[in-house]
């Protein structure tokens, strides 16, 4: 019997791995596809159109909005973010479990359209780990890296509206417990229905002979 793929969103503050977890799920596991963002905002160095993102400007985003071919968008320190629609319903068909990597408010917007959605998010171990990771990455002006410190305070508190809270604190560990998690959802009774049917039947055919 096919089984329907699952969909997966993981958030957590920028700077938490996120990233990371994720390119070591596909690259350990063939059982996943990762959804890529339409956004608004320029390509970091090493950054290509249609591998990281689909880089669109604000009037190619805004009709994407309104011809609904996006299942989630949001703004986010200035610039769009949104996941396109047909390439999370196709993988679904195939059975494969996609995941998205978004913040906190269009992962919301998804759990309201599909209630069945899992919902992880990903943090550090402290709040000072966080803000070290952040000028780390070497990738952003301390402008911008205290617009994300300050919308991480925002984000905090909406993480009891997600089913998991996982810290990434070394990261194979992290990636393996992803995992597990995921394909334990795949075992809830609400996403057999199908086959407990089928065995029920079976059952009662047992009986009448």
């Amino acid at each position: 019997m096919e089984t329907k793929g699952i969909l997966v969103v993981v958030s957590g503050f920028s700077g938490a791995g996120k990233g990371t977890i994720m390119k070591e799920l596909l690259r350990r596991y063939d059982n996943y596809a990762l959804s890529i963002s339409a956004t608004t905002r320029s390509p970091r160095e090493g950054e290509q159109d249609g591998r990281e993102y689909f880089f669109k400007t604000r009037e190619e985003f805004e009709k994407m909005i309104a011809e609904d071919a996006l299942i989630e968008h949001a703004c986010y320190v200035e610039n769009y973010y949104g996941t396109p629609r047909a390439y999370v319903e196709e993988q679904l068909a195939l059975g494969k479990d996609v995941i998205l990597e978004i913040e906190i408010q269009g992962a919301l917007q998804i759990r309201k359209r599909f209630p069945d959605t899992l919902l992880l998010f990903i943090s550090p171990p402290d709040a000072e780990t966080l803000k070290k990771r952040l000028i780390g990455r070497g990738t952003e002006t301390m402008e911008v890296i205290e617009s994300r410190l300050a919308r991480a305070v925002e984000e905090a508190e909406g993480i009891e509206n997600y089913d998991y809270f996982i810290v990434n604190d070394e990261l194979d560990e992290c990636v393996e417990h992803v995992h597990s998690l995921i394909q334990e959802e795949h075992r809830r009774v609400s996403r057999s229905m199908e086959l407990i049917n089928e065995i029920r039947t079976e059952l009662k055919a047992f009986q009448k002979g």
